[in-house]
């Protein structure tokens, strides 16, 4: 009798000692979430302040009066003031560059991923090395021979100059072959003997398979052409051209100090970023295991 209770005794002690142990962890998991998020919340909280409520001590977490014209006011929609920042017509500039950036780069890689994966060529594990090379030369080293080229060609004050270089992600095409070849091979050849060409292969028959891989890559490169500054900065010289990240510097120095103001145009160039990864943080999780895995 004495041998069956002390087991059970030991037993519930331990299982004590876990959900004690389990619950302060996530204690400290919560207060650890929580002082990463809070100055997010603190940024919104004073986009909809006034000036001299911004930096009050304590801070005011939620405003005592709200002021949603801050928004207005850096949308240039606000008929009371003159002042126009031009930021709808960056945020458009950013959302064509960023989504003509993250399709094409995208395609091409899954093209090339789908050719170094699955078809056999003379020269591909050398092509392949040479496409993996390009990943250690930092893109700055790059700027002064681009901007030449593209002087030479007349196309600075252009677009082209910051959609043409991302045209070919290279770490997109080190993931997709990686995706490719966790893809059975039987699945290729039943598509051929039904008389399936390539090109109709990969669209319809490999591309479904690595879908999670694709929607990973499509939120890496978005965010990456988003937050693109240095080389909008270099190419773009006009205003009606500028992205994003350049109208926001120029917004700063001309508001710095006008912390609501500047919390406010964060608050807007954060809204793309968020619902990109709120819609894309799960193909973003599952397509780095599946990419990183080969079958």
């Amino acid at each position: 009798m004495t041998n069956t209770i002390k087991p059970t005794a030991r037993h519930s002690r331990i299982k004590t000692t876990r959900k004690v142990v389990n619950f302060v962890f996530t204690i400290l998991i919560l207060l650890f979430a929580l002082i990463m998020v809070s100055p997010f919340f603190w940024m919104i909280s004073a986009s909809f302040k006034q000036q001299r409520d911004v930096l009050t001590v304590p801070i005011q977490w939620i405003p005592k009066y709200w002021y949603p014209d801050n928004y207005l006011r850096v949308l240039g929609v606000n008929i009371g003031k003159a002042t126009n920042y031009h930021f709808l017509l960056a945020y458009w500039n950013s959302i064509k560059v960023a989504v003509i950036n993250t399709f094409i780069a995208v395609g091409t890689a899954s093209l090339a991923g789908y050719a170094f994966a699955k078809l056999r060529f003379r020269g591909s594990r050398v092509l392949f090395l040479l496409f993996l090379s390009q990943m250690m030369i930092p893109s700055q080293l790059t700027l002064i021979p681009r901007f030449v080229i593209f002087t030479e060609l007349g196309l600075t004050n252009t677009h082209l100059p910051i959609i043409l270089p991302k045209l070919i992600a290279v770490s997109a095409v080190f993931m997709m072959p990686q995706a490719f070849k966790s893809v059975p091979d039987e699945l290729r050849e039943s598509a051929r003997i039904d008389g399936a060409g390539e090109y109709r292969t990969w669209f319809s028959i490999m591309m479904p398979m690595v879908f999670p891989t694709v929607g990973a890559l499509v939120t890496v490169q978005f965010l990456d052409s988003w937050n693109s500054y240095l080389d909008p900065l270099l190419f773009l010289s006009h205003w009606k051209l500028r992205t994003l990240p350049v109208a926001m510097n120029q917004f700063i120095d001309e508001e710095g100090t006008k912390y609501n103001l500047t919390m406010a145009a964060c608050c807007l160039s954060v809204i793309p970023v968020f619902l990109v990864f709120l819609f894309g943080q799960k193909f973003f999780i599952k397509g780095l295991i599946t990419g990183s895995v080969k079958g």
